[in-house]
């Protein structure tokens, strides 16, 4: 039996590694089509102070879809 859970264990870390993790930088918030809720999409539209960039996320959902946040985060703590 508890062979079996170390087997689970390391086959699921296994699955989660082999998913590629990317970032979805645009140019304009207004190429962003079906943002999903928790999804992250980076903007680099210049409108965010030197090594930071414009972070949209998608926060609640609401009769007109998806609402978003807006803030601008360092480049370096860019989730990729």
């Amino acid at each position: 039996m508890r062979h079996r859970k170390t087997v689970c264990i390391a086959l699921f870390v296994s699955l989660l590694s082999a998913v590629p993790a990317s970032a979805d930088i645009v140019m304009r918030e207004s190429d962003i089509q079906n943002l999903r809720l928790g999804q992250h999409v980076y903007v680099d539209d210049g409108s965010c102070p030197t090594g930071q960039i414009r972070e949209v996320t998608g926060v609640k959902l609401t009769a007109a879809g998806v609402a978003r946040v807006r803030k601008c985060s360092d480049r370096k703590t860019m989730r990729r």
